[in-house]
């Protein structure tokens, strides 16, 4: 089907808002790098949240007016741990320092994301790590890419040869949800070559998206840690769906991305 000047036009938008995006994102990362460096230790849970929530602040103090700039009727999702649908018409979900507990704990393992749901459909996305200057971008219909170079999920077609990777949602996670993690990564240790646990989510995603890591799943979940890494699986070639195989949607119970060759093998072992 040949475009029509009005998506034409609409593609061509999105690349530059994409663009644009990245530079944002790129400049709260620089503000996060430069209080990265020694383990933080903290005498209580209080002071561990404030300390988090001064990383959010400065990266959000930085991505906040430059992307209201650049869509000023966007929405804002204030809370980078809230799930289920968005209202109707154009939001950024960000998260300021996915992976904030790592960085407070000089660990490596944590990046900037910005992504611009339309309709609630993921329309771009920029994942950002600012320790190897790393940036990860989709653009819906347009590919997946690092740092310019396309992305393409594995050709893995035997679980038995995969490298597996899930996240906890959440610190306070509701008992059930965490048995059901134990027993899915149990059932994971039989069937895959190696299972890694870890957080954050949209790190991992980018490893499937990548070719790097075959399959990832998580039970509940917030809409900033899987819509980026979402939208970089797919566009990059991947199979996005619950644990369960039915289709994905922020208000699904779980989530599943891997490389078309073992999506089905997970959707068995993660239901057996």
């Amino acid at each position: 089907m040949s475009a029509t000047p009005e998506n034409t036009a609409t593609a061509a938008s999105d690349a530059d808002l994409l663009a644009q995006t990245v530079i944002a994102v790129r400049v709260a990362g620089s503000a996060l790098r430069e209080r990265f460096g020694e383990v933080v230790r903290h005498q209580s849970r209080e002071e561990l949240m404030l300390a988090l929530a001064a990383n959010d602040d400065t990266a959000l103090a930085i991505l906040r007016p430059r992307l209201t700039a650049l869509r000023p009727d966007a929405g804002w999702v204030e809370d980078e741990l809230d799930g289920g649908a968005l209202p109707p018409g154009e939001w950024w979900v960000v998260d300021p320092a996915e992976g904030n507990v790592n960085h407070l704990h000089a660990l490596p393992d944590w990046a900037v994301t910005a992504t611009l749901v339309r309709e609630n459909r993921p329309v771009l996305a920029v994942v950002h790590l600012p320790l190897t200057g790393e940036t990860y971008t989709a653009l819906a219909g347009a590919g997946a890419h690092l740092d310019g170079r396309p992305l393409h999920v594995s050709r893995t077609e035997d679980l038995g040869l995969s490298i597996v990777a899930t996240s906890q949602a959440r610190p306070d996670e509701d008992e059930k949800v965490v048995r059901r993690v134990g027993a899915s990564i149990t059932a994971m240790l039989f069937d895959a070559l190696v299972v890694r646990t870890s957080v954050p989510a949209t790190l991992h995603l980018a490893n499937v998206a990548a070719g790097r890591t075959d399959v990832f799943w998580q039970f509940a979940g917030a809409r900033a840690d899987l819509l980026p890494g979402a939208l970089l699986v797919t566009e990059a070639g991947g199979r996005i769906s619950d644990a369960q195989g039915r289709p994905w949607t922020p208000q699904s119970e779980s989530f599943l991305a891997a490389a078309p060759g073992v999506h089905s093998e997970a959707v068995t072992t993660l239901t057996r």
